[in-house]
């Protein structure tokens, strides 16, 4: 089956697909107040209805599925929304985004149920300022939680670091902490959100400086895979981990999109910058609707615009990044 492909000639291997946007963190840029519960929500998709939307995309060429949230293991079916998306054959990898507090107990049986892959978002590498940002006294649990995930065998353990302006006092301990474990530390440029205005204008950073820096300090550029995410990817030879950074704010970030998004409610959204989403969740109660919901998702691709918009300041319908999974 060819990828999904839009108008742009962009080809989409990649589905980030959130299944709550229920978080128990109140990070300072996402959910500063803490996730505040919308009455008048859809309920969340159920297990079929996420087995279903896998195998759509699945069978439009989608080679890859990340389970976001929210915290998408507030879910206490969260292994078994693993275990069913595994069955796709067409599905290569599940990863999935965590803010990391359940690893140390469940990345053994999440590994055993199909995750292939972790990202773990972890903000600082000193307790006191994590509480600051997160809201929550965590720190060493999330710790123990990415050494559960090397323990368990995952190939592909990731580190989200949003890139702001504390960042650069502590990048010197961060490169430390990977010289000597096979982790992917990945630096994200902050972005603006509808709620977020003020936050941003305090503290983004953007990459270029680090990007600079990197290259100074002998690490080199790698080559980009097919599926892979947005991130430029910089390898040292003197350093087990990797370097990721991604900077949506570069003028050529959009060139490379392979991403589409649902919603945990089942929209599909072509970009996380974008208005509010087309609905899939009307194909989504039997087996008997999958080429009628095939067909909608293809055409949609028409809408997807080229750019996000970010640099003139349109951050569209994301009032906050927990809402369609970051």
């Amino acid at each position: 089956m060819l990828p999904l492909t839009d108008t742009y000639q962009r080809k989409f291997y990649y589905l980030r697909l959130s299944i709550t946007d229920v978080c128990n963190f109140r990070c300072t840029y996402c959910l500063p107040n803490g996730y505040q519960r919308n009455k008048d929500r859809a309920s969340f998709l159920s297990v079929n209805e996420l087995e279903r939307v896998a195998k759509a995309f699945g069978q439009l060429g989608t080679t890859k599925i990340r389970l976001t949230g929210g915290e998408p293991s507030m879910r206490r079916d969260f292994s078994d929304i693993i275990a069913a998306i595994h069955q796709q054959p067409t599905i290569k990898q599940i990863a999935m985004t965590t803010n990391g507090y359940r690893l140390a107990k469940e990345a053994s049986h999440w590994r055993a149920a199909g995750l292939g892959a972790v990202n773990v978002s972890l903000d600082s590498l000193d307790a006191r300022q994590f509480h600051q940002i997160t809201g929550q006294n965590k720190f060493s649990d999330v710790m123990a939680g990415i050494d559960a995930c090397l323990e368990a065998g995952f190939p592909v353990v990731k580190i989200n670091v949003v890139l702001m302006k504390h960042i650069t006092q502590q990048l010197a301990a961060f490169l430390a902490w990977i010289k000597h474990r096979p982790l992917q530390l990945r630096f994200i440029e902050l972005m603006e959100t509808g709620e977020g205005s003020d936050y941003f204008a305090q503290h983004h950073l953007s990459g270029e400086n680090l990007r600079r820096q990197l290259l100074q300090q002998g690490w080199q550029l790698a080559q980009r895979e097919p599926d892979a995410g947005p991130a430029q990817i910089f390898t040292h030879p003197d350093y087990q981990g990797q370097i990721g950074l991604i900077m949506p704010y570069d003028k050529n970030f959009c060139d490379s999109c392979n991403r589409l998004r649902v919603s945990a409610v089942g929209k599909l959204h072509l970009c996380l910058f974008g208005e509010q989403g087309i609905e899939l969740r009307d194909l989504l109660q039997s087996e008997a609707q999958q080429a009628s919901l095939q067909a909608r998702i293809q055409s949609s691709l028409v809408q997807k615009k080229q750019t996000h918009f970010l640099h003139q300041g349109i951050t569209g319908m994301a009032s906050s990044l927990s809402y369609i999974g970051g």
